[in-house]
């Protein structure tokens, strides 16, 4: 019987899905086996070859065409259904944190500095296990997936360099939609969140220079000091999200560092402020980032200080596609369970390279948590704390729900 029928009746459910978390969990020991491994071995940044041939290793004997990135370490891999038709993509991201890590798991790293604190050793092994069970169905497939193995997520935007290298039009055509899951400890486990338009926001770095005239700190009068004129701005800078950014449309801005200064007695000619700009907008972030210079040279010229701003441009606003958010609660309603589909009311200020391939086709990101057992969600070591530990449990979901997406869009 056709799963579809003239455009004004609906569509059929699809009998495949709720047996997918089954077909998760038998293969759960590939899942976990890749994760150690790669959690043992943390890589950062966008060079990453042991990552990738540990991945590599992993889809050996899978019916998938693979290609690697020539501009980083990345790693793509294509499975053709049985018939023609659109292809999707499905995306994991590669890259550790530097930070030593401190959760006594027999399978910690053994890299010292570096840390898969953010979950992205279970994003690849979801990613890789997805591929496993879809190869089982083939045969059912009308059209490609494109497995999207990406370094350079923190912070270095590996996923702009895949799009220029064409990750986007592996298969031939451009994916008609992309989906992307990141662990979550602060959720509990199994359980999929969501939402549709931003989901997580923009993020831009800046550091102002303020320069005066140094000299001796018992005759200020005879200088001209940056520090107060730093510390006005850091005032001034929160007034102007008050006064200038609607409330509808929030900003946060946060100054998280403030230098100047070698010793007590010595008005020093510099000051330096760095920090943050998060906006869940580009409107908001194209005036914010003007309001910040505006603010922080008026101030700076009150004080008698020359003032220079750098803004380094970060990733822009991961904004999820209404119709594929909604399709993706209704897949995790199916998959997991209704219990573990969850809107997400609000979305998150942190920010993903995601963002850039969601910029150019319809898709949709989305949380899985991973709160460990026995472990109360207010006491739980967040994402990218040294001592976050994720519930393996759950990458059997988050396995569940990419081949759900894939068997939906193209049957």
């Amino acid at each position: 019987m056709s799963q579809t029928g003239p455009a004004d009746l609906p569509t059929l459910p699809d009998p495949r899905l709720p047996r997918l978390l089954a077909e998760a969990r038998a293969v759960q020991e590939h899942t976990v086996a890749l994760r150690r491994e790669l959690h043992r071995h943390p890589e950062q940044g966008l060079d990453l070859p042991k990552t990738q041939a540990a991945i590599a290793t992993a889809l050996e004997g899978l019916p998938l065409e693979i290609s690697r990135g020539t501009s980083t370490t990345s790693l793509t891999a294509v499975l053709r259904g049985a018939r023609p038709g659109p292809a999707v993509l499905l995306r994991g991201d590669m890259d550790a944190l530097p930070l030593t890590e401190d959760t006594g798991l027999e399978f910690a790293s053994e890299v010292p500095g570096s840390m898969h604190a953010c979950g992205h050793d279970t994003h690849v092994a979801m990613l890789a296990s997805s591929a496993r069970v879809l190869a089982d169905h083939v045969d059912e497939l009308a059209g490609s997936v494109v497995f999207m193995f990406q370094p350079g997520e923190e912070g270095y935007h590996g996923a702009r360099h895949m799009i220029h290298e064409g990750v986007l039009d592996a298969a031939g055509d451009r994916v008609s939609g992309a989906f992307g899951i990141h662990i979550y400890a602060n959720a509990p486990s199994g359980r999929l969140l969501t939402r549709p338009g931003p989901i997580l926001a923009s993020a831009d770095q800046f550091v102002v220079t303020v320069t005066g005239k140094g000299g001796h700190a018992s005759m200020p009068h005879n200088a001209v000091d940056p520090v107060p004129a730093a510390a006005a701005m850091v005032g001034a800078l929160q007034t102007m999200i008050t006064r200038r950014v609607s409330v509808f449309d929030p900003a946060v801005l946060t100054v998280a560092r403030i230098t100047s200064g070698t010793t007590s007695n010595i008005i020093p000619e510099t000051a330096e402020l760095e920090g943050t700009i998060r906006t869940l907008s580009e409107r908001t972030r194209a005036l914010v980032r003007e309001e910040l210079a505006k603010v922080c040279e008026s101030v700076g010229a009150a004080y008698g200080c020359r003032v220079y701003v750098d803004l380094e441009p970060g990733y822009p606003v991961t904004a999820n596609d209404p119709e594929q958010s909604a399709q993706v609660l209704g897949l995790a309603e199916r998959v997991l369970g209704a219990d573990n589909a969850e809107p997400m009311t609000e979305p998150i200020m942190g920010a993903e390279d995601f963002s850039y391939v969601l910029q150019r086709v319809p898709g949709a990101f989305a949380f899985l948590g991973a709160c460990p057992p026995g472990v109360d969600l207010a006491d739980v070591a967040p994402n990218h704390s040294n001592r976050v530990v994720y519930d393996e449990d759950a990458m059997a979901s988050g396995v569940a729900m990419y081949a759900a997406y894939a068997l939906d869009a193209l049957r």
